[in-house]
């Protein structure tokens, strides 16, 4: 097959968004440019690689088969280009950076930094809507590194933590809760509690804090979102529990507080992870060493300034 890997990348987004709108905005192409790379790789390739139902495309089975080639045949091409990166000056390079929708309330003050002093860096940022999106982006080698909450078991990673991660429980402006120092977690279970859906990082801290403090609390809502979940107890739908990275001007306006329960904040740790078995490009690694360097300081003053600020029953 003389294939391209042009064609490889286009079908890989193709399988990836189920559109070859999406597919083409997201590689900043137009939409009959990516009809036609398919068009000459299922030519190429002899085989019906999308079932095709009105405008939504699924992967056919010769598809889902060719799609784990695909990848690895781009994870080595892109090996290769970071290979020969290493022969570059570190004022280029490119940084593919995966992180979960949580980390990005810091994380894009700190890339800033990152890049004012390596402005040669092109940076590419994949924002996964939770932990298991993000894990398959690593295993996939379609991100250089990842910042998430928790290292993934599920394949073997180094996983470096670089600071700590504090999750809150918050109300509303107004609610009874807040101003009340030293509450016990049995004062939950008077009031309705918005979770996070299964996979998420923080669904899987509050079962845990829960489970040890013998609390059954009464579920209002499973949100997939941080964002429509802080709005949702802003709304006064119920309280939740959120990063204090996520929340810096909710509390500056006074649109929630944080609850003084017994307990909390529940510490949790950043880590910035790499596949054990890939050499990281100069560019992933310099960016590596920066947040392991510069990410404990910066996110330690931020959170104290946070914990003594009057939305706080803590302060």
């Amino acid at each position: 097959m003389n294939l391209s890997f042009r064609q490889l990348r286009v079908f890989t987004e193709v399988a990836r968004h189920g559109s070859v709108l999406r597919a083409a905005e997201a590689l900043h192409i137009t939409s009959p440019a990516v009809s036609m790379q398919i068009k000459e790789l299922e030519s190429q390739v002899g085989l019906r690689l999308f079932d095709r139902e009105k405008r939504r495309l699924s992967l056919s089975t010769a598809g889902e088969y060719f799609l784990v080639h695909a990848r690895q045949l781009l994870a080595a091409h892109k090996a290769a280009e970071d290979g020969m990166a290493r022969f570059q000056r570190l004022d280029r390079g490119l940084l593919t950076l995966g992180f979960v929708s949580t980390a990005q309330y810091f994380l894009l003050r700190l890339l800033a930094r990152f890049h004012d002093e390596h402005p040669g860096i092109e940076l590419r940022l994949r924002v996964a809507h939770n932990r298991e999106h993000l894990v398959s982006l690593l295993h996939g080698g379609e991100i250089d590194l990842a910042v998430m909450g928790r290292p993934p078991r599920e394949i073997d990673t180094r996983a470096e933590a670089f600071a700590a991660h504090p999750l809150v429980f918050v109300a509303p402006a107004g609610h009874p809760l807040t101003h009340q120092p030293h509450l016990p977690a049995t004062a939950l279970l008077g009031y309705p509690l918005l979770v996070r859906e299964s996979g998420s990082g923080t669904r899987a801290a509050l079962e845990d804090f829960l489970a040890a403090q013998h609390v059954v609390p009464r579920p209002a809502m499973e949100i997939a979102s941080n964002e429509t979940l802080k709005q949702a107890v802003i709304a006064g739908m119920g309280l939740g529990l959120l990063s204090l990275h996520t929340i810096g001007l909710e509390l500056r306006g006074g649109l929630l507080h944080v609850l003084d329960i017994a307990g909390t904040p529940l510490m949790r740790s950043w880590f910035v992870a790499q596949l054990s078995a890939r050499q990281l490009a100069p560019a992933a690694e310099a960016f590596r060493y920066f947040v392991l360097e510069h990410g404990e300081v910066w996110l330690a003053a931020h959170d104290a300034a946070l914990l003594q600020h009057p939305g706080s029953a803590q302060a």
